[in-house]
């Protein structure tokens, strides 16, 4: 495998190493002139030290640290208060203690170690208060809730068990609902509301075809259409929470079919939707174009999601967090990969054979075309060699043609590897890289394009034992005149 060395620049959390030291002070300050205190006593965790971790989007990264005493108890003091959030302290003893913190840092916390979240009791931060007390409740409901969507699962729909756990599953959802709706409407602006709002998840409604079957993909849809109801794009607090990674995920990697077409038809409406909100628009851009990078994503063709995101997003006049100069290396690197995307017509290419004869992707007559891209230093392409030759030969009285090009590589060092592995495919070098320069991109090699009969580009990023199926995919299409 050669990897080849790419300009990417995505400098997506250079805010979070600022805001991890910026955020540290001394912890020896009087407490009448901190701004954070956080006085906790935990029975049951040993002595040590306690880390306190932040989050921003899908990054955690270390806010503080606290010394713990032998009987659980610590002091966390701040002259600068924490940027508001979700915090968890690492506490020794592999426990956890987390906070949601708005500017209500002077707190004390008592808890057990053998449960925190069902013993703490919360003095001084409304937020971290309404966290737990919501926690307590949710779990009491869990096990009969648990109970409900088991027998729904193994009950025919419509059957006597059935309706009676869809109605008990319905009431236990509607007494949260409500529950949670009296926390909203005595706390309307409590961090908690906004943070517990924006984690709640759409209705989900049932539709049915004309024929009685469920109309599964017009519930997705109308699911995926509402999923973001509850978030306040304008509140940059959330993404110093759980919340908008998880829901970014959800709604990206499950609500969405993980082809570029669809990806791209979801992802546009969402980023435009938070193009004026800076964090949201920066988190967002930079999670889903890092999803869809080569080499970091299986779909077939991600990389027309990156391609899309960078040239659309990533520009002097939007993306803010970078600079000129990176964002023209991004912008570049989006135009190498742009004319190889699928179900895009291949370019030509035409350099000198082993011969020292011009060969041309478009002079070739077969009907199916692979263009397989090798450096005769990469070790997969010395293993693969051997298959991929022995494909060749199994179907070039078939209507498949192979067009080898060389790269990373030296005259010498290519026509001895052809020679090695006993190539009788076409195989082609150009040592100045303009031959191919632009046209079929290749982030690590072997890489595999296929062409169809009319030089569209329909499969990619393929190993030698998935072309066979692409090639009778192929040829029946074309028996069948598709």
């Amino acid at each position: 495998m050669v990897v080849f060395k790419r300009f990417i620049v995505l400098a997506l959390f250079s805010f979070l190493s600022s805001l991890s030291f910026a955020q540290k002070v001394p912890q020896t300050a009087a407490a009448d002139i901190d701004s954070t205190q956080i006085d906790a006593f935990l029975e049951g965790i040993p002595a040590g030290t306690t880390k306190l971790v932040g989050m921003w989007g899908d990054q955690n990264f270390l806010a503080d640290s606290a010394i713990v005493d032998a009987t659980g108890h610590f002091v966390l003091r701040r002259k600068k208060l924490l940027a508001p959030g979700f915090y968890t302290f690492l506490l020794p003893g592999m426990k956890n203690l987390s906070l949601l913190v708005d500017k209500d840092q002077r707190m004390t916390l008592r808890a057990k170690a053998s449960d925190i979240p069902g013993t703490i009791t919360v003095d001084g931060s409304l937020n971290t208060r309404l966290f737990y007390e919501t926690i307590r409740y949710q779990s009491k409901q869990e096990p009969e809730l648990a109970q409900s969507t088991a027998i729904l699962n193994k009950s025919a729909i419509n059957s006597p068990d059935y309706l009676q756990a869809k109605l008990r599953q319905t009431q236990i959802l509607d007494e949260r609902k409500a529950y949670l709706d009296g926390i909203y409407q005595k706390n309307p602006d409590a961090f908690f509301t906004k943070f517990k709002k924006a984690g709640q998840n759409p209705d989900f409604k049932e539709y049915k075809k004309p024929n009685g079957d469920m109309d599964t993909m017009r519930q997705l849809i109308t699911y995926r259409d509402h999923f973001w109801d509850n978030v306040d794009f304008n509140d940059d607090r959330l993404l110093n929470t759980p919340v908008i990674a998880n829901k970014l995920k959800r709604y990206i990697k499950e609500l969405t079919p993980q082809n570029p077409d669809s990806l791209i038809y979801v992802a546009d409406p969402l980023i435009r939707r938070v193009i004026k909100n800076k964090q949201y628009f920066k988190y967002f851009t930079n999670w889903i174009a890092l999803q869809y990078e080569n080499t970091k994503t299986t779909v077939m063709d991600g990389e027309a999601v990156y391609v899309h995101i960078i040239k659309n997003y990533f520009t002097p006049e939007l993306a803010f967090w970078d600079t000129p100069d990176n964002l023209q290396g991004l912008q570049t690197h989006v135009w190498e990969m742009e004319a190889s995307l699928l179900n895009r017509k291949g370019p030509d290419v035409k350099a000198l054979d082993v011969n020292g004869q011009y060969k041309s992707i478009y002079e070739i007559t077969a009907p199916i075309v692979v263009i397989f891209m090798f450096s005769p230093d990469c070790e997969h392409c010395q293993k693969e060699a051997a298959e991929v030759e022995a494909l060749y030969e199994k179907w070039k009285s078939r209507g498949v043609e192979f067009y080898g090009i060389a790269v990373s590589t030296t005259d010498a060092e290519w026509k001895a590897f052809v020679k090695e592995k006993g190539f009788t495919f076409t195989s082609v070098f150009d040592p100045t890289n303009r031959a191919i320069y632009a046209k079929y991109f290749v982030d690590i090699t072997p890489e595999i394009y296929v062409l169809n009969k009319d030089r569209i580009i329909v499969s990619k990023n393929l190993h030698p034992n998935q072309l066979e199926t692409v090639f009778e995919r192929e040829l029946k299409k074309m028996s069948l005149g598709h």
